[in-house]
């Protein structure tokens, strides 16, 4: 949606092809004497966050929360500075500031993930909204008087350390992240949108990112400005939650941050929420496959009586599964292949957004008369009881799982500072849960009637050319003055401290113990104990995968999983839907390259209710005849959506170029499915494949609860004990080896796209179930962490990207190395050109530097207590665990594994698993821009469109 929070760092996961949703075949009916499901007011009571508060002389704010769950503690600051501070002409300041503060400070000078990355920092970030600059960190317990010098020493002591070269640098990098979100389908909407609902001169009327010109006209002296007149102490909150108290952390705070000047307070803009004067049409085009219907209303901020039932009414309108909007435009009428409603109350103001994909073929006109239509009827008379109850449940139950986590983007220490400082009381987040609990159908109604009886804006993007826009332009800097005509008397004067303070011992990882037991029927049941939320997550994991699809049918899998979801032999699609509501439960099916999961998430206290109905999804799906045609279209919408946007198209093209076609990881370049080949699937498919491939002999149940074993085992043996396998399993085929092609450039033609997208793969020798320690540790250094090789040269050195990285994806029989770096598109060629000069000489002459090993080695030990701190993550290494035959200790024993390295012994496995000369390469961008830089490279260059990539013949000309 709106891009309301930006994040400075680039994104260290790979990107993926759209991935099926999970599902799994069942045959159990629940159970009649299930309990009744946990009320909304008792999941409530189980969201307790306690804190002791005090402030410093210079007014910093600061919040504690003692959580002794693990040995860590989560450091959020919040600044009182955001976009709707930001005056005419400096638009995007409170964001290009928030990189600029992860630049080194002038003690701690150099990119500030160096020294949090050696201290094991995990959830590492900052964000910038309308409303606020965050940065958090959680670190090791014996970690923290480090963290808390590095984030006084940006607080007070920063400007030294901005310099033109830093400021220009970036720019550029909050430039290309500009790129990269303006690149997607439907990217330049929220421009359109927020201006159009709130009007140019509102503060909440532009976007955080900011436009290209204030960006490019910012100087060093007005961007120095704009942090002396914000981030004061006087001017944040500081949390910590975890391992520590409000006694251990007055002394640390005062001794860091005492010192700190106070600065001047932001002034809170002046603005009054209030409805527009007349409903607003705009419509647009763009590189898109379906049109999409944005219909927005401005409401009323956080702090509004009528936030929280606006919230109810908006997640029944459009939010649940079961919406009203839901049931009637996707399911029932089959009008649009999804759509979404909700509030989003922002600290002054907020929208209410209704976002609707029209099915291909259906007039929008159509689909906006029958909106009209169900508004009018919701305004008249309002959610049911049940369908409040419903929200509540849900929405409770999702809070309760997230604030397992101390930090992060949505863990305990966010909500006490959100409260904080949007409504100057840390616990604000029980009063709205109290509303919540409260809010009645009436309520809700009322607070609809009053803010969506109103005049709205709309824009209506249909399939077509993108307009040009001055956004995309590439500025010329070459008659910039150079950082030298500074004169000396304007440069700051560096405030000398005391040295960054050492970390103290740390005690290596204790994993959970995990139990294997077997239910009746033979299904193994993989179980860790965790008690920090009242939450049970499962995982059901079948061995099967992408690679099952069958080859003349790709999609197969995925049409089956999204019509598992459904229905099933009891329950329609809307039924089905209401029961996971009122349990709070949610239930995913997808599947990974080796593994097909059904995933449970639940209240505890709604455990044997939500495992009945799990059971009752994976064993008996319907697969009713309807809602295959339903899923069909909207999984054929889906693949299309998949071949406008540029990362989707890369990740299908590079699979067959690494694998060759007899491979069945060249499935991997399905994405969601051959639309020549969905199109053609009978209800008799999708059976057939459930029954070969769903079903108890292929079978492992991963669980994580707060509820002991013996509870566990008796919930899932009532579910899945007597659940036994009929016919012939299937059987996956890796007989045939992979082959790749001979390096060359594949281009596929994306035209008007100011950013390409750059895949580099290669096979490698490695197998899955070996120990890769050495070379995944090699490759953080090379590719896999923020400090990389890689995406210090792309991003921080030349500033082309927002974030590059590689990564070696471990498959079950297979291990390739991926490179991805999205760059702006008038630098092409030169970014592969760099990629291949980073790899060749990190393999070559340039191995891991002293420095960097001791850094990698340090962080990747440290980090461990804060990287399976959440139940979440726990289940993921479980399950990592068992499918490359790894000991179910395994992470008790990683540190000494990670001591026993050596430099050497990383140089020598990164040099045996890869050749620099032997990657193959896709580029999704331009032809017309990029075709031109390539050709110098060396290498064959092949051009394609994009509907070739889904094995279609090309548009004509």
């Amino acid at each position: 949606m709106k891009t309301s929070h930006l994040l400075c760092r680039a994104a260290a996961c790979a990107l993926v092809a759209a991935a099926v949703p999970f599902a799994v075949p069942v045959a159990v009916a629940q159970q009649a004497d299930a309990p009744e499901p946990a009320s909304v007011a008792e999941l409530v009571s189980a969201i307790d966050i306690p804190y002791q508060e005090f402030t410093l002389d210079n007014g910093l704010r600061v919040i504690v929360h003692t959580d002794r769950k693990a040995p860590i503690v989560a450091l959020s600051v919040w600044y009182d500075v955001g976009s709707k501070h930001e005056p005419e002409g400096e638009t995007g300041f409170a964001h290009l500031f928030e990189h600029l503060m992860f630049n080194g400070s002038e003690n701690a000078p150099g990119d500030f993930f160096a020294p949090l990355r050696e201290v094991g920092a995990t959830d590492l970030n900052g964000t910038t909204s309308f409303d606020r600059t965050n940065y958090f960190e959680t670190v090791p317990r014996p970690a923290l008087e480090k963290a808390l010098y590095l984030e006084s020493d940006r607080m007070g002591y920063l400007l030294g350390a901005v310099t033109q070269d830093v400021l220009d640098e970036q720019r550029g990098v909050v430039q290309n992240e500009k790129r990269q979100g303006d690149n997607n389908p439907y990217g330049l909407a929220w421009y359109k949108i927020m201006e159009g609902v709130f009007g140019p001169d509102n503060p909440y009327g532009h976007n955080v990112i900011g436009s290209m010109a204030d960006l490019d006209a910012a100087s060093l002296e007005t961007v120095k400005n704009w942090f002396r007149s914000h981030y004061g102490p006087n001017n944040a909150v500081l949390v910590l939650a975890g391992d520590i108290d409000a006694a251990e952390a007055r002394p640390l705070v005062e001794k860091y941050f005492g010192a700190i000047p106070r600065g001047p307070k932001s002034e809170l803009p002046e603005v009054t929420a209030r409805p527009m004067t007349q409903t607003v049409k705009e419509t647009m085009t763009d590189h898109v496959a379906a049109t999409r219907i944005y219909r927005i209303w401005q409401i009323p901020g956080v702090n509004d009586p009528d936030s929280v039932p606006l919230q109810v009414a908006g997640g029944v309108l459009g939010g649940l599964s079961s919406s009203r909007l839901d049931n009637i435009l996707v399911r029932q009428e089959k009008l649009a292949v999804s759509v979404q409603a909700g509030a989003d109350s922002m600290a002054q103001a907020g929208t209410f957004d209704i976002i609707i994909n029209v099915r291909p073929g259906v007039d929008p006109a159509l689909v906006e008369k029958r909106l009209d239509e169900i508004i009018a009827d919701y305004l008249a008379n309002g959610p049911t009881a049940d369908e409040v109850q419903r929200y509540a449940t849900s929405t409770v139950a999702s809070q309760l799982e997230s604030l397992e986590s101390v930090g992060g983007f949505g863990g305990k220490a966010v909500t006490l500072a959100e409260g904080a400082l949007y409504s100057n009381d840390p616990g604000f987040y029980a009063k709205q849960l109290e509303a919540l609990a409260a809010t009645t159908p009436e309520m809700a109604q009322a607070a609809a009637q009053k803010w969506l009886g109103q005049p709205y804006y709309q824009l209506v993007i249909s399939p077509g050319d993108r307009e040009a826009y001055a956004e995309s332009e590439q500025a010329d800097r070459s008659a910039e003055p150079d950082a030298t005509e500074t004169p000396a008397a304007e440069q700051e004067a560096t405030v000398k401290r005391d040295p960054m303070p050492d970390v103290g011992q740390l005690s290596d990882l204790d994993f959970p113990d995990v139990t294997r037991t077997t239910l009746s029927n033979g299904v193994e049941v993989i179980y860790a104990h965790r008690d920090a939320v009242p939450v049970t997550q499962i995982a059901l994991s079948f061995d099967a995968g992408m690679v099952a699809d069958p080859a003349d049918a790709l999609g197969t899998q995925s049409l089956m999983l999204s019509v598992m979801d459904e229905g099933t032999d009891d329950m329609d699609s809307i039924q089905l839907a209401e029961a996971k509501e009122r349990l709070g439960a949610s239930i995913s099916l997808g599947a990974s390259a080796d593994r097909t999961t059904a995933t449970l998430s639940t209240p505890s206290p709604n455990l044997t209710a939500s495992v009945d109905l799990f059971s009752d999804i994976v064993r008996n799906p319907a697969f009713a005849p309807e809602e295959v045609e339903r899923l069909r279209n909207q999984l054929l919408a889906s693949i299309s959506q998949e071949l406008t946007n540029p990362q989707g198209i890369a990740m299908r093209a590079l699979p067959p170029l690494v694998y060759g076609s007899a491979s069945p990881y060249a499935k991997l370049g399905a994405g969601r499915g051959d639309p020549a080949a969905v199109a053609a699937l009978s209800r008799d498919d999708l059976v057939a494949f459930h029954d070969a491939w769903v079903r108890p002999d292929k079978a492992k149940v991963f669980v994580v609860s707060d509820r002991p074993l013996s509870e566990i085992v008796s919930a899932l043996e009532a579910g899945f004990g007597n659940w036994t396998a009929t016919g012939d399993a299937g059987v996956k085929d890796f007989s045939a080896a992979a082959v790749q092609s001979t390096p060359h450039i594949l281009l596929v033609n994306r035209p008007d796209s100011p950013q390409s997208v750059i895949l580099g793969g290669q096979l490698t020798s490695l197998s899955a179930q070996g120990e890769l320690l050495p070379v995944l540790t090699a490759n953080d250094v090379l590719g896999g962490d923020f400090l990389s090789r890689i995406n210090m040269d792309l991003r921080e050195a030349k500033h082309w990207s927002y974030g590059a990285y590689g990564i070696f994806r471990r498959y079950e029989n297979s291990v390739p190395y991926m490179i991805v770096a999205p760059v702006q598109a008038d630098k092409t060629g030169e970014s592969i050109a760099s990629l291949q000069q980073d790899v060749t000489s990190f393999l070559s002459t340039k191995g891991i530097t002293p420095e960097e090993f001791d850094l990698t080695i340090k962080g990747n030990i440290r980090e461990l207590s804060g990287a399976f701190e959440t139940s979440d993550s726990v289940l993921g290494a479980m399950q990592s665990n068992d499918l490359f035959g790894r000991p179910d200790d395994y992470y008790d024993t990683i540190a000494q594994k990670y001591r026993a390295l050596s430099r050497e012994e990383l140089d020598a496995a990164a040099r045996e698993a890869l050749d620099p000369d032997n990657f193959v390469w896709v580029v999704v961008g331009d032809a017309e821009t990029v075709r031109p830089q390539l050709d110098s490279l060396g290498l064959p260059v092949e051009v394609i469109s994009a509907e070739e990539v889904a094995g279609e013949k090309p548009a004509a000309e």
